[in-house]
């Protein structure tokens, strides 16, 4: 086994990138839907019964998180006096927490505790590759919990979170997310994946412990300032880990090995261009947020945003005020202070 290449700099991924998907393009002569639906037939396993069981279990996820909202969640902030606000949200974090803590350091167990070296030497996922190679089961496991997950996201996305400024884009994301775990279990590129994977999931567990921190800091009409201070700290690390993780680790371990590595171990790979594509839009999603870490940093130097807050959501204040000045007669819920649900001011009731 060779030694683990030297992760490249961003000069280096973006003229050895470039080359080798301009070296790609000129070689595809063929280059067709014809070519593409013969690649599929030839190289996809993935098998009705695989997808029957992750569509189970998506709605698994879904009718597990009614459940645990209904039971678990709600009771607790109820117990615990949150302000309604916080408590009508305080479900969706603490669930998307419970998930996110459990799947990235599932990710960390096969990286770090295993024999994959695939964080530590990237381009070793396409060493070996073999066209419907067999899935190791411990990854397997891996892609089921996360395409599953996927499924019920959309799902919740549109019908169960709280619809933020972001939405649409979140739901973009959860498709290309979809496709991308789909294909690369099909074409194998699994190894790749569960790096993939695993860069993204830790910004999650960190944002939603962060809110999680937010909405516990009134309650009980009393001030807790270590929620305060522990929410603080939490976006700090939350902002430097999205740029660590998913702009600087992602495209230089990432994109490197799949734009360049990838071709190196096996010429003429299937669907290079279609997965790089998804990769690439990934990694244009992962900056549109990071834009809004950057919007929020700036709001908080400015003096103009006093304590930590998501501003993707939209301000129930903002919106009182203006449906005030339109003279527009305001529902129910936003005078109660409720948060927004898909355009519309809805009580939180999963």
């Amino acid at each position: 086994m060779p030694p683990p290449e030297p992760m490249p700099g961003y000069g280096e991924l973006l003229r050895r990138g470039y080359g080798s998907l301009a070296a790609a393009a000129r070689g595809c002569g063929d280059c067709g839907w014809r070519l593409a639906l013969r690649t599929w037939a030839e190289n996809a396993h993935l098998g009705w019964a695989e997808l029957l069981l992750c569509g189970l279990c998506a709605l698994g996820w879904t009718a597990l998180r009614r459940a645990c909202s209904r039971r678990l969640f709600r009771p607790f902030g109820e117990w615990c006096q949150l302000q309604p606000r916080d408590a009508a949200k305080m479900p969706e974090s603490a669930w998307k927490l419970l998930f996110y803590s459990v799947s990235w350091s599932y990710g960390a167990y096969l990286l770090f505790c295993t024999e994959y070296p695939f964080f530590h030497d990237p381009p070793a996922a396409f060493r070996g590759w073999q066209r419907g190679m067999a899935v190791p089961a411990d990854i397997a496991l891996a892609y089921l919990l996360q395409g599953s997950f996927y499924g019920h996201a959309l799902y919740a996305t549109a019908y169960m979170d709280t619809w933020r400024k972001d939405s649409l884009v979140m739901l973009l994301h959860h498709v290309v997310a979809l496709t991308l775990i789909a294909s690369s279990y099909a074409f194998r590129y699994h190894n790749v994946g569960i790096l993939v994977l695993f860069l993204h999931d830790v910004n999650d567990v960190q944002l939603e412990f962060t809110k999680l921190n937010v909405y516990f800091k009134h309650r009980a009409g009393v001030y807790h300032r270590l929620n305060d201070i522990v929410s603080n700290i939490g976006c700090l690390a939350f902002s430097v880990s999205w740029f660590w993780f998913r702009l600087y680790w992602f495209p230089l371990k990432v994109l490197y090995a799949t734009c360049h590595s990838s071709l190196q171990a096996v010429p003429n790979i299937p669907f290079y261009f279609f997965f790089n594509a998804l990769l690439l839009v990934l990694t244009l999603m992962n900056i549109y947020w990071f834009l809004y870490i950057v919007l929020f940093v700036a709001k908080v130097l400015l003096g103009q945003m006093q304590e930590v807050n998501d501003v993707r959501e939209y301000d129930v204040e903002e919106s009182r005020k203006a449906g005030k000045e339109a003279g527009i007669p305001l529902p129910p819920a936003l005078k109660e202070g409720l948060h927004l649900k898909n355009g519309l001011v809805k009580d939180k009731r999963l």
